[in-house]
């Protein structure tokens, strides 16, 4: 396990992330690529940055509103813990957007500096691309409107706690239509994502009705 201090907020990075994004790397490029272990490690460099820089904008606005917070990476992804039952919808919001917000625009304004950077080792213009890639596909991938996403968070936000029966059927049937089409355009990490989710929200779908 890997603990720093990044802006003064702990940050561990627990073994699994490294194994499951190091997977993942090497599934997508790793098997076809000349040097394989240079660009599994590029390419979890680059998801390590990207997922921290989503974290930390949750963290950031968490500590904006003077709650205690760190940050885990894990498995897929990551999360920043603070007290629960403390803000408002509005700044739950906030902190939920933040994170999406702060990587896809981190990811988006590297990706148009490329250009102007005159980087002549090849692997750097590489590196940046896969950056840009991960944070922008992360950052949408996180305001779909789907509990635990951010964007399900965003919706629970908008909606109030005694909506809640309309948040856990919005997330199943966006996870369903998401997890079909990953299905069907041969993503099936994704569609079992998907599938998770689904079913998660169909159980708390049920019990909201009682």
């Amino acid at each position: 396990m890997v603990e720093f201090k990044l802006f003064g907020i702990l940050i561990r990075v627990e073994p699994s992330f490294w194994f499951i994004i190091g997977l993942l790397g090497l599934f997508s490029f790793g098997l076809r690529a000349e040097n394989a272990i240079l660009i599994v490690a590029l390419f979890v460099l680059a998801a390590f940055i990207s997922i921290l820089i989503h974290e930390m904008g949750h963290a950031l606005i968490i500590r904006k509103y003077k709650l205690p917070t760190q940050i885990v990476l894990s498995n897929f992804g990551g999360y920043a813990m603070y007290p629960a039952g403390i803000l408002n919808r509005k700044q739950s919001f906030l902190v939920s957007l933040a994170g999406p917000a702060l990587q896809g625009l981190t990811g988006l304004v590297f990706f148009l500096a490329l250009p102007y950077l005159n980087l002549n080792n090849n692997y750097l213009p590489f590196f940046i691309f896969i950056f840009f890639q991960i944070s922008v596909f992360w950052a949408l991938l996180n305001c779909l409107p789907v509990l635990p996403l951010d964007g399900g968070q965003m919706l629970a936000a908008l909606m109030g706690s005694k909506r809640k029966t309309a948040v856990h059927l919005t997330s199943l049937i966006t996870a369903g239509l998401v997890g079909a089409y990953a299905f069907v355009a041969g993503y099936p990490l994704g569609a079992i994502f998907m599938g998770m989710f689904g079913y998660q929200n169909f159980q708390a779908w049920q019990q909201s009705k009682r």
